[in-house]
């Protein structure tokens, strides 16, 4: 007895393991599922200090990598929380309505807002490339993704007051479906970062789309699809610039959504199969209409007698 208590000590999971463990679980949940996820890992590691301790690590990273979308207080507007508008580690930028949200990241609600300062705002030459593109981009979401938001956010150069000077804006575009009680989920979610050069006068656009889709009635099936872009545009005024980038990122998704439902859509008749070995190893059908002729019949038959 002593032996066995002395073996399941020598197995039991430190405090940092199990925090890890969780962690793991927490960043991998599908889309819209994390607090599902949270639920299950309370009730699993009936610790609450480490459970704590995971979710304060896990769910900020998972809410940014994930760009999840909260509603600011008294309707003030939404906010996406990303790397590309953090301010410190719970306040998230708006430039749209020049507000900063405080977010609870374990509870993804944002708690407050504040006015931006003048240091967090890009300068009005900035600011006029960036709401002109951030107007075209409300309109693509718009008329393309249903329950889609959208933010276009200045990582570089915003101090710049006038030509010039290279900068750098970022376009991110997420939407969401989920649908728990149908037991499937799904999310888009894309990025592109606009590199203004003002010496060769041209913008370099990359970009980067993932989606996901996770469906789980008596099963567990995932997608995770991630494709990147490259593209280039000359440089002109705010509002020419926004509708040719505008247009090149309304190209690109939807070439590469009609590429998925392409794909997809063979999934039956062409992958599926595919996935099946056609022939056994001995690249010989088996004859079910004449299993004699394997050893494990005719030992079955002489076994029972049969075939006298």
């Amino acid at each position: 007895m002593a032996e066995e208590e002395d073996e399941l000590q020598e197995t039991e999971l430190s405090y940092d393991q199990k925090k890890e463990i969780a962690k793991w679980f927490l960043l991998n949940a599908p889309a819209g599922e994390i607090n599902y996820v949270a639920k299950d890992l309370k009730t699993v590691l009936s610790d609450e200090e480490v459970y704590n301790k995971a979710a304060m690590e896990a769910f900020p990273v998972y809410n940014k990598s994930h760009m999840i979308c909260l509603e600011m207080p008294s309707r003030a507007g939404d906010v996406i929380v990303s790397t590309y508008s953090e301010i410190t580690e719970n306040e998230y930028i708006d430039p749209r309505t020049a507000q900063v949200a405080i977010v609870d990241h374990v509870k993804q609600i944002c708690t407050k807002v504040r006015p931006a300062y003048d240091e967090e705002l890009p300068s009005s030459y900035i600011e006029e490339f960036r709401s002109a593109l951030d107007a075209e981009i409300q309109r693509y979401v718009s008329e393309s993704y249903p329950k889609g938001v959208s933010t276009v956010n200045c990582v570089k150069g915003k101090d710049a007051d006038g030509p010039g000077s290279d900068f750098e804006l970022v376009v991110i575009i997420t939407a969401r479906k989920l649908s728990p009680q149908n037991f499937c989920n799904g999310s888009w979610r894309s990025v592109w970062n606009i590199d203004f050069q003002d010496e060769s006068q041209v913008l370099d656009i990359k970009g980067k789309v993932q989606v996901g889709a996770h469906y789980f009635e008596e099963g567990n099936v995932e997608l995770d699809a991630k494709k990147e872009f490259q593209d280039s545009t000359i440089f002109q005024s705010p509002d020419d610039c926004a509708i040719a980038i505008a247009n090149i990122i309304r190209h690109h998704e939807t070439e590469y959504l009609a590429a998925l439902e392409v794909a997809y859509s063979k999934l039956p008749d062409n992958t599926f199969k595919d996935l099946r070995r056609k022939l056994p190893v001995t690249r010989t059908l088996f004859p079910w209409q004449n299993t004699l002729q394997f050893s494990l019949t005719r030992e079955v038959e002489k076994e029972l007698g049969l075939g006298k």
